[in-house]
């Protein structure tokens, strides 16, 4: 495969990819605190995305407070994106982890993905 379908590639997987976790955050954040703005949920998987890479490069390899760290800057992107508090963004985002898991698990068993997608972390 050349290079450029290879880009080409990578971008698609990243944007299927950004839209699936978006969607988990859209279902969370729905659920949670009855907000309902799937463009929104994009740009929250996006930044939570970069906010999840940034962190895990700089402090991700220190042993247990490093993924802890990570995980806290992703909630405190939530929680500065949508209302309530603490709370509602750790359950937003467990909604989402979970709501992206049973989607990449249909998508992989009818062969469409594997299961990763960006914007929410873990999965």
């Amino acid at each position: 495969m050349t290079e450029s379908l290879v880009a080409i590639d990578s971008l698609i997987v990243f944007a299927v990819s950004l839209l699936i976790g978006a969607l988990g955050i859209y279902l969370g954040a729905k659920v949670v605190v009855d907000v309902e703005d799937y463009t929104y949920a994009i740009v929250t998987a996006l930044i939570g995305a970069i906010i999840w890479g940034v962190v895990g490069l700089f402090l991700g390899w220190i042993p247990l407070l490093g993924p802890a760290l990570v995980l806290l800057s992703y909630l405190a992107v939530v929680n500065w994106r949508y209302p309530g508090g603490w709370i509602q963004a750790a359950a937003i985002t467990l909604l989402a982890w979970v709501s992206v898991l049973v989607v990449l698990y249909v998508l992989a068993v009818i062969g469409v993905t594997g299961f990763d997608a960006v914007g929410v972390p873990g999965v």
